[in-house]
C-alpha cells in the first residue's frame, strides 16, 4: 500500500514538474517584448525574443534599400555586412528601443524638413544613426543630431558661441545638413554615396572612387567606420519601418510624444535666462530643454538679430510653485 501511494505521488510530482516547465518554456517563448523589457531583463534575455518565428537568428529580408536605391544583396559581403549590424541592431534591445521611443518625437520635424528641401525622407535615419536623436559630443568634437564638427557647423551658417550652439538646434541643424546632402548629390548623383560621404567626405569618398575604379558604394574597400555606414542606416531603417517583426512593437503610450509648441521671440539681451522663464510660466530647467541650444544663462542679442524660443503649449507646472504653495498651506 505504501510502496503504491509513493509510486502514485511521485508521478504526480514528475507531471506537476513537466508542466511547469512547459508553461515556463511557452511563456519566454511568446511573452510580448515591451512586457519582457518592463522587468529589466533586456540585455541577456529580450533578444531571444526578438522575432517568435525564430527566437535566435534573424532572417535577412529579401530587399533594401536607401533613398530608392537598391542594395545588391545578392553579393555574400553585402549581405554579411548587412546581417551584422541588424544582429548588432535588434539584440541591443536597450538602445533600439530608446531610439524608436525618441524617433516619434524628431521624425516628424527631420521628415517635414527633408521634404521642404528636396532630400529623400530616408536620410532620417542617418541623424538616428549618427546621435541616437541625442545632442551627444563626439571625442573629435562633433556635436548636435546631425554631429556637426565645429567648422562645418559654422561653413554651413550654425552660430557656435559660448552662449548659442546651433548644432544643438534640431530645425537649423537639419536644414544645414540638408544644404550638405544636396551639395553632395550635385557631386555623385547617387544617394547612397551622399550619406557614405556624409561620414567619410566628399573628398574622401571620391578618392576611394576613382583610385578603386568604382561606381557604387557597396563596390568599395573602406575604413572600417565608412564601411559600416550605410548598412547601419539600413539596419535602423528596416528595423523601424518593421518594429513587430524584431520585437520592438511597443504601445503608442510608450513611445515620447511630439508636443504642440509655441514661438517665443527674443530680439533683446535677456541678463538672465530664469527670469524669463518664470515669466513665461516655466522653469528654468524646462527652458532648456525645449532649447538646448541655448548654452548659458543669459542671452546676448545683437541688433537687428532676434531668436525664437520654443516652449510647449501645456508645460509643466515647476515643482518648486507646487512646494511654496504647500508651504502656504502648512502655515495657515
Amino acid at each position: 500500500m505504501n510502496a503504491y501511494i509513493s509510486t502514485r505521488m511521485l508521478l504526480t510530482g514528475l507531471i506537476l514538474i513537466t508542466l511547469f516547465f512547459l508553461c515556463t518554456f511557452l511563456f519566454l517563448r511568446y511573452i510580448p517584448a515591451h512586457y519582457y523589457l518592463s522587468l529589466g531583463l533586456d540585455k541577456g534575455t529580450a533578444p531571444l525574443i526578438a522575432q517568435p518565428q525564430n527566437p535566435l537568428f534573424l532572417e535577412l529580408p529579401k530587399e533594401v534599400s536607401f533613398a530608392g536605391e537598391t542594395a545588391p544583396l545578392y553579393d555574400p559581403e553585402v549581405r554579411e555586412r548587412l546581417d551584422k549590424e541588424l544582429h548588432i541592431n535588434v539584440f541591443w534591445r536597450s538602445q533600439m528601443t530608446l531610439i524608436i521611443k525618441r524617433a516619434n518625437r524628431f521624425f516628424p520635424t527631420i521628415e517635414k524638413i527633408l521634404r521642404e528641401e528636396g532630400v529623400p525622407e530616408d536620410f532620417k535615419y542617418v541623424a538616428a544613426i549618427e546621435s541616437t536623436f541625442e545632442n551627444l559630443t563626439s571625442s573629435a568634437g562633433a556635436k548636435g543630431y546631425w554631429q556637426f564638427m565645429p567648422a562645418t557647423g559654422k561653413e554651413h551658417n550654425l552660430e557656435i558661441s559660448d552662449q548659442i550652439e546651433e548644432r544643438y538646434h534640431l530645425e537649423k541643424s537639419t536644414r544645414a545638413a540638408c544644404v550638405y546632402f544636396k551639395k553632395a548629390f550635385e557631386k555623385f548623383n547617387n544617394w547612397t554615396l551622399v550619406a557614405a560621404s556624409y561620414n567619410r567626405g566628399m573628398t574622401g569618398i571620391q578618392r576611394q572612387l576613382e583610385r578603386q575604379e568604382a561606381q557604387s558604394y557597396y563596390d568599395l574597400a573602406l575604413n572600417q567606420e565608412t564601411a559600416r555606414y550605410v548598412y547601419r542606416i539600413l539596419a535602423f531603417k528596416e528595423i523601424m519601418e518593421n518594429p513587430s517583426k524584431y520585437g520592438f512593437d511597443m504601445p503608442k503610450s510608450h513611445l515620447y510624444p511630439l508636443e504642440k509648441m509655441r514661438l517665443v521671440k527674443v530680439d533683446t539681451t535677456v541678463e538672465n535666462l530664469a527670469t524669463l522663464a518664470q515669466q513665461l510660466g516655466v522653469s528654468y530647467k524646462t527652458l532648456k530643454y525645449y532649447n538646448p541650444w541655448l548654452l548659458g544663462a543669459s542671452l546676448e542679442v545683437k541688433t537687428d538679430k532676434s531668436y525664437y524660443i520654443e516652449l510647449p503649449y501645456n508645460p509643466p507646472r515647476p515643482h518648486s510653485e507646487v512646494l511654496r504653495e504647500a508651504e502656504k498651506k502648512a502655515s495657515k
